[in-house]
């Protein structure tokens, strides 16, 4: 990827991060990463395709944090699983815009207007429960965690709740919703016996 390329992608995920996508426009994200419009058109065919980009690399990004939280040595599958949530409430709770979760702010905005960008979020999503399945899995190997009959099920399960969490946690503006889906995320993955 090229460095003027990364730029505007960086750029634009500061700014989307903190008014959305529709919030930003191309000229203050041209004006903001300092790059003439052509720039952006020899990188991006249009607003939408810089929008599928961003969230690609954001997806991208992702992944590698979230295989560095999930296969972390030493610790057992429901300390992984939890240590992942528990970034989850420190990034979308925090000040810092730019570190939360761009598919947390886009999911319902992008739902409608873009069906290329819907594709990438549901293609991170998909990913990213796919992965708490398999340590809800590895938590059942290891006896951290009771097996469950259906692992995919609750990841997709923990997943909603999460992203619940963080739309309230974004009205309420305190961590109460976060706190909730902890306590959420322990019963469910403690319990024993069918999850869903």
């Amino acid at each position: 990827m090229t460095d003027t390329r990364q730029h505007i992608l960086a750029t634009g995920r500061a700014l989307v991060a903190r008014r959305g996508y529709t919030g930003v426009g191309l000229s203050e994200l041209l004006r903001e990463a300092g790059v003439p419009k052509g720039s952006f058109y020899h990188f991006f065919k249009s607003k939408e395709a810089f929008g599928c980009a961003l969230l690609d690399s954001f997806v991208e990004g992702y992944a590698e944090d979230l295989a560095a939280t999930l296969d972390a040595p030493g610790l057992n599958g429901r300390a992984r699983l939890m240590a992942y949530f528990e970034g989850w409430r420190t990034r979308q709770s925090g000040e810092a815009y730019e570190a939360r979760c761009l598919v947390v702010k886009l999911s319902a905005e992008v739902a409608e207007l873009s069906p290329g960008m819907t594709e990438v979020l549901a293609r991170g999503v998909s990913s990213i429960t796919a992965r708490l399945a398999s340590v809800i899995r590895e938590g059942a190997a290891d006896g951290s965690l009771p097996a469950h009959d259906d692992a995919s099920a609750l990841a997709v399960t923990l997943y909603q709740i999460w992203l619940g969490a963080s739309l309230m946690g974004a009205l309420s503006r305190d961590t109460i919703p976060y706190d909730s889906a902890m306590a959420a995320t322990a019963a469910l993955i403690d319990r024993k016996g069918p999850t869903a």
